[in-house]
This record gives structure tokens, sequence and C-alpha cells, in this order.
């Protein structure tokens, strides 16, 4: 039995029929922004790897701290114990986000991340004594994991997780934010769409203990972008209702959206804000939950005094290391020039998509490019052709969609930019 048959009877795949797995690639090896396969062929990963390989795969640097980590210390427990690749890397990241968020909690992936934070956030409400305040808000098209709670909170129609509705906590869910990124902004409530937040925080506030949702870019719940003041007048509302205020910033995170985060394309900080994919470079897994010291020392005070989560991995030092190394190439390159070149291209490059048929918008914000459709893409036939285009895309809904690696070269990115446009002729 050949390893691809191996795989494709024994192994499951995200978001595959364990039936029907459809093409799958063996890579051999990454380096940079290519990926090979056992043939010897090569793609360029247009993903990032899920969006987290934001300076190329096997960079010497990350590399290079984990193998020194891992001759000195892989792992060891946190409860009780610490170590100074964790304390490093939260005095790098206290000094990289906004003032204000400076309490850390570190965790193993982005979805658990999710987790923490919602937990909390129902605990800080219950040390003030909201004891009712054990519910969300969040807005349509969101998502936010694929772990229980996090499913929660995740768009419940037109999200991967309907299927599990019945089974979830129910939510609250405000319409998506009508007003693009680009757009001109309206303080008509009615218009930009806060008047339904405003609504709910007057009725139910006192069953809402935050609201949580991606700043600026929606990602897997369809890569939409909308208007940053809709932030700014979303945190003043919670603000006056008491109700938190939580910022996943696990895809837009470290420079994706030509900020180093998103919400600082609105100046706002939130009371917690969960970290992930790209921390690492897309070396090893690692997330965080990190919170105001408000919220922190409001849990501290409170009769539990503790909060109620301790993952096994927490604060890995390997991880810790891996991170330390991916943040300090955001200081040591010039980060911001690489996704503006990169947005400038794409923006040059997919323009033609706009003129043909079955594309609904094309769109780009720092380093994502995205083609929408008017019809759902079958991801299997960007899966085919990556071989024969030598770039690796993987469609998602009614979006092609790349969010290269910062690193790419502007001959590549081309290669890239043809291929999306590519399979929307191929479709026509």
């Amino acid at each position: 039995m050949t390893a691809l048959e191996f795989d494709a009877q024994n192994l499951w795949h995200p978001y595959t029929n364990v039936l029907n797995p459809g093409p799958m690639h063996l890579i051999t090896e990454a380096d940079g922004v290519w990926l090979t396969r056992e043939d010897g062929t090569r793609m360029i990963d247009a993903m990032s790897s899920w969006w987290c390989a934001v300076h190329g795969h096997r960079h010497p640097a990350i590399t290079a701290a984990m193998q020194a980590q891992l001759q000195q210390m892989p792992h060891v427990m946190f409860g009780g114990l610490t170590h100074n690749p964790a304390i490093e890397l939260g005095r790098t990241l206290v000094d990289l986000l906004p003032d204000g968020l400076d309490r850390i909690f570190y965790s193993d992936s982005g979805s658990v991340a999710i987790e923490v934070a919602l937990k909390m956030a129902v605990q800080y409400q219950m040390a003030l004594g909201n004891t009712g305040r054990t519910q969300f808000a969040t807005i349509r098209g969101g998502y936010h994991g694929d772990t229980w709670k996090a499913m929660s909170v995740c768009d419940p129609v037109n999200g991967m997780h309907g299927l599990f509705s019945g089974a979830l906590s129910i939510q609250h869910f405000l319409p998506r934010p009508p007003i693009s990124f680009d757009e001109d902004w309206t303080d008509d409530s009615s218009l930009n769409g806060l008047d339904a937040l405003e609504e709910l925080l007057e009725d139910k506030a006192d069953q809402i203990a935050a609201l949580i949702l991606e700043p600026v870019v929606q990602g897997a719940g369809g890569m939409y972008f909308y208007h940053p003041k809709w932030l700014m007048r979303a945190q003043e509302l919670c603000k006056a209702h008491d109700v938190l205020v939580i910022f996943d910033e696990i895809a837009t995170g470290f420079g994706r959206t030509g900020e180093l985060f998103a919400m600082q394309h609105a100046g706002v900080v939130p009371d917690i804000v969960c970290l992930g994919k790209a921390l690492t470079g897309g070396h090893i897994t690692l997330s965080a939950t990190v919170a105001t010291e408000m919220v922190a020392r409001r849990i501290g005070e409170s009769e539990a005094g503790v909060l109620m989560h301790g993952p096994t991995y927490m604060a890995n030092p390997l991880a810790c290391a891996a991170a330390l190394a991916s943040l300090n190439q955001l200081s040591v390159r010039d980060w911001r020039a690489e996704v503006d070149g990169i947005a400038e291209q794409m923006k040059q490059e997919l323009a033609p998509a706009r003129d043909l048929p079955g594309v609904a918008d094309v769109r780009v914000l720092g380093a994502i490019g995205v083609i929408e459709m008017e019809q759902w893409v079958d991801p299997s036939v960007a899966h085919s052709l990556a071989p024969e285009t030598g770039v690796w895309l993987r469609p998602f809904a009614r979006n092609i969609y790349c969010m290269p690696p910062f690193i790419i070269s502007a001959d590549e990115l081309s290669r890239v930019t043809a291929a999306m446009v590519s399979l929307v002729r191929g479709m026509s």
C-alpha cells in the first residue's frame, strides 16, 4: 500500500469526505514560499498554510531558535513553573500590542484561545455579581474555530457549523456590518448596521457577557472587509452597557491586513484579544489570549480567584522560542513595505477578474486577495490544477483567495494571481 493509499483509507483530513476525499498531494519538503510534492514538482503556498507562515516555511532564524530550545528544554508544565521563553515572549507581546493589553494566557491553538476568552468574560461578569451574563453577541459571517463553545459564536446559518446549531448554546447574532472597508461611512445607525446592536443591548445586556468578533476582516466566514468605524461605535455601545469586547485577531494579527493588528485600523483596544496562526510564523502551534488588567484583576479578586483553564502544553517553551524568533522578523524586516507591495500588485493583477462572467467582487486588503464568485467554487478543481499551475490554492464557499507569505517575490506573486484569474476563466 502506497503512502497516499494509506492516507485515503485511514487518515481523516479537515472538511473532507472520507468516502470521496478528492485530490491529495503528498508534500515532502517546504521551504520559503514553496511546497515540494513527492514527484519533485513544486507549488507556491498561496495560503501560507492556512494563513500562518507569514515569513515562509522553514525560516532559518525560527528553525535555529527551535533547535536551540529543543536541546535545552522542549517542554515543562506551566503550573507552578515558568521559563524564559514564555517571559521574553510576554515582554515582546506587551510591547507590540496597544497599551492596556498586558495579561497574557498562553494556550495551544486559536480555537482554544477563543474558549479561554469566553471563559474570561463569563468569570469577569460573575465576579461583578452579574451571574445572568453568560451569553455572547457577535455578527453574522464570523468564524472563531471548531471547538465547542467557539462554534456557538460562528455564523449559525452560513458558517461551517450549521449542522450543530441545535446542540450549541444559543447566542445573539447581529447583521454583518453593511458598510465595506472602502465605502463612505455614515453615522446613521439604521444605515451603518449599529441599530441592531443598540436594540440588543437595550433589551438584553443583562444576559450578555461580551461581544466577540473579528476586527475589520472576517476570515473563514467569507473574507469580508468591513468599515473600521463600526468597531469604534460598537465598543462605545458595549462600554455603556458593561459588556466586554473580545477581538479575534488569530487570522489578522501580525501584519496580514497592513497594520500590525487589524484593530489598529480603528484605533480601538478591546478588553480581550486572541492571537495565534502567524504568532510562530507557522512553524509550531501556539496561541495567546491577552486581557486588560481590569479583566484579570476582577477575576483574581473573585470568589474563584483563578481562571478555570490550564492546557497541558500551555506556554510550551519550544513554541515560545519559535514565536520570539518569528516576532523578531517583524522588527528586522520591513514587513509593512512587503505587505504594501503585495497589496498594490494584487490590486493590479486581480483587477481583470472584475469583468469576467460569474464574478461578484474583487477585493484586496493588505496581503489578502479575494475573487468572490456568484456561485459556489469547487475546491477540488483548484487542487487538481495545482501541479500544472505551480500554485496551491484552497478556495472555499464562493471565494477564490490568497494569503501569501510576506516574503513572496513579485514574480512568484504574479504566478499566484494568474492562477486565480485562470481558475475564474475556467469556471466561465
